[in-house]
């Protein structure tokens, strides 16, 4: 009998080879049929107010998407391409347009209620703050007290977890007097997102079969819409990344720069896939030309985020550094049921120890596979990061299961950017075809 990582990677490659075997339009209906699927359980059982309401409003969109889709694939014998496109817009507009406008509207009407994830009216409290005092850190932990908590909300959402930037997305609302829904911050993030990733799907160097993919799985699946339409800070940064990942094939460092340097300097999850793509950068002449991508992501970060940690450096650290890390005295709101948080509840100790050793442990095997496949690409470089992050999310004390699109979306672009005559890393186990 075949070993068992035979055995894995064999069942990995029947997998593969069977969706590759369905018609494009085969597959988008199984996974529309999949995402209303899960609409419907958002509907059911979540229990945040904004969630279910796009649960409930997405259902019938990604339905009638998959019903399209299937008569696409028996019906339509050319340009199938086009059709597939067309129930992208169509997805798009009854899965994100149409829940974000009406949360938006009932979030004006109702501003109690619970229209938006709690990030929004972090977002926006620290533009306000920005314009105000100029900085957005107004809360932080000192000497055993909360100092400077903001009233009426959970401690948890005093903090302002991001950097400077971040805030940008909440300036509209805090200028806007009295406040628009057009000025909503997720609003302004998903005309961003938008924005971002229709010019680096037009840069990546892939089929459009590949491409229509992508753009599924960013804007249109639950994988992207839940979070557009109720408040996801996370999907500015995917697009900004995927802008990166469009730029750094094609040895555009200059983009590269801005485009990764602009994304960590709003959040610390873009910074992985930012220092990852040091390593991969090249030049006209294939020569590693790290220096010009890290040129602009170090004048950026020092531009945008400098100013406030020199100004108040202990609210900075405590905001951005320690609340992030559990170190700041307050319990965090993430508590999806994955390993870590299980562990945490039953010895709470070990909550301390298991993101330290994830680290040292995944450090420690990407170490090995870099020098075994040094110089690394940047296929390899997204596949390792895919697996690295996974690890941690499902390691980590208290986490979101929704950051799992992170490594969702490196496995997809790292197919994309696998070379034509290299076989298929068994990291990246979602096909794009």
């Amino acid at each position: 009998m075949a070993p068992m990582h035979e055995r894995l990677a064999l069942r990995r490659i029947a997998a593969r080879q069977w969706w590759s075997s369905l018609h494009p339009l085969t597959g988008d209906a199984l996974l529309y049929s999949l995402a209303a699927l899960f609409s419907l359980g958002a509907g059911l059982y979540s229990t945040d107010n904004a969630q279910w309401h796009w649960g409930y409003l997405s259902l019938g969109p990604y339905a009638l998407a998959a019903a399209l889709a299937f008569a696409g694939a028996r019906f339509i014998t050319r340009h199938e391409d086009r059709w597939r496109v067309a129930l992208v817009g169509l997805v798009m507009i009854g899965a994100v347009v149409a829940p974000l406008a009406m949360e938006v509207h009932w979030r004006t009407e109702q501003p109690t209620r619970g229209f938006a994830q709690p990030e929004v009216l972090v977002i926006e409290r620290a533009a306000n703050d920005l314009l105000k005092d100029g900085t957005p850190y107004q809360s932080y932990w000192r000497n055993g007290h909360m100092v400077n908590p903001v009233p009426h909300v959970a401690t948890y959402e005093s903090f302002f977890p991001y950097f400077p930037l971040m805030s940008v997305f909440g300036l509209p609302h805090a200028e806007s007097r009295p406040s628009s829904p057009l000025t909503d911050a997720r609003v302004i993030m998903t005309v961003m997102t938008l924005l971002t990733s229709a010019p680096a799907l037009v840069l990546l160097r892939a089929s459009r079969r590949q491409k229509i993919r992508i753009a599924q799985f960013l804007i249109a699946l639950p994988t992207g819409a839940l979070f557009l339409a109720t408040g996801g800070d996370d999907m500015p940064i995917l697009a900004l990344s995927l802008l990166g990942v469009a730029a750094l094939q094609r040895r555009s460092n200059n983009l590269a720069g801005i485009s990764l340097g602009v994304a960590a300097a709003m959040k610390l999850t873009a910074w992985p896939f930012a220092l990852g793509a040091l390593l991969v950068a090249r030049d006209g002449r294939g020569e590693r030309a790290w220096r010009g991508v890290a040129t602009w992501m170090v004048a950026i970060l020092g531009a945008t985020v400098l100013p406030f940690a020199v100004s108040s450096p202990f609210a900075f650290v405590s905001n951005v550094v320690a609340f992030p890390m559990g170190l700041a005295h307050v319990a965090s709101p993430a508590a999806s049921p994955l390993p870590g948080h299980l562990l945490t509840d039953l010895w709470a100790p070990v909550g301390h120890l298991l993101t330290p050793l994830t680290l040292l442990v995944g450090g420690y095997v990407t170490t090995r596979y870099a020098r075994r496949h040094w110089p690394l690409d940047l296929s390899q470089v997204l596949a390792v990061l895919a697996a690295l992050s996974t690890a941690l999310i499902f390691m980590a004390s208290a986490t979101r299961v929704g950051y799992l699109i992170y490594p969702l979306n490196f496995l997809l672009w790292s197919r994309v950017c696998a070379p034509v005559d290299q076989p298929a890393r068994d990291l990246a186990v979602v096909a794009v075809e």
